[in-house]
């Protein structure tokens, strides 16, 4: 019993991160966020940046390895992928469809899930240091094609996607709820990604002067 404990204390990750895309999902944000784009931004960043890299770490940490597929082609397609899909739900015609339909909705917000997960369990199951450039390579590029988003939805001069989507939120109007749109996505790409990247050529620095150590998904 008390083994059972250590181990559910020691995985807080998977509990909060299935607390977090249960809070995310199964609130008021969902309904308000296809109105709303800056509340579709929450929505977005939190299941993608913040409950996927938690339920990815918890899930590695129950022994969920996908070692077998840690060939760079599978990181390199899944660093691609999401980059696709983030773009590709972003472009007006497709955030307009999500917004109007549940089942599309419904697909938008699956696949932010899965390509989280995937950057991240592939990410964790590189071991080689060769793995660890390749890996932060990827959060580099996710960091930089999602500030770019984010500075796209910042400086366009005018509302990119339909009125009725940006009614505002927090008192803000149409063009400003835009914007703080793309402010969060900047920002918290830069927190996640980039400071994912960071820690990872920290890791890569200590490596150097202790060889031998394997590199795995954080403890």
């Amino acid at each position: 019993m008390q083994t059972e404990r250590t181990e559910s204390s020691r995985n807080w990750p998977l509990h909060l991160g299935l607390l977090i895309l249960a809070a995310l999902w199964l609130g008021p944000l969902p309904a308000m966020s296809r109105t709303a784009f800056s509340l579709h931004m929450i929505l977005h960043l939190g299941v993608v940046a913040l409950a996927a890299p938690l339920l990815a770490i918890g899930l590695a940490r129950s022994g969920l390895r996908l070692d077998r597929y840690a060939r760079a082609s599978w990181l390199s397609a899944a660093f691609i992928a999401e980059l696709v899909v983030v773009w590709g739900w972003h472009l007006p015609a497709a955030h307009e469809a999500a917004a109007l339909h549940a089942p599309l909705f419904v697909a938008q917000q699956a696949s932010f899930l899965a390509v989280g997960l995937a950057i991240w369990l592939l990410g964790f199951a590189r071991q080689t240091q060769q793995g660890l450039v390749l890996t932060l390579c990827g959060f580099f590029l996710t960091f930089a094609h999602m500030t770019m988003l984010g500075l796209v939805l910042i400086m366009a001069p005018r509302l990119i996607y339909p009125p009725e989507l940006c009614l505002g939120a927090f008192g803000l109007q149409a063009l400003d709820d835009q914007r703080l749109g793309g402010m969060l996505m900047a920002g918290w790409s830069a927190l996640v990604y980039l400071g994912a990247t960071l820690a990872l050529v920290v890791r890569l620095l200590g490596d150097d002067e202790r060889p031998g150590i394997e590199a795995g998904p954080p403890r």
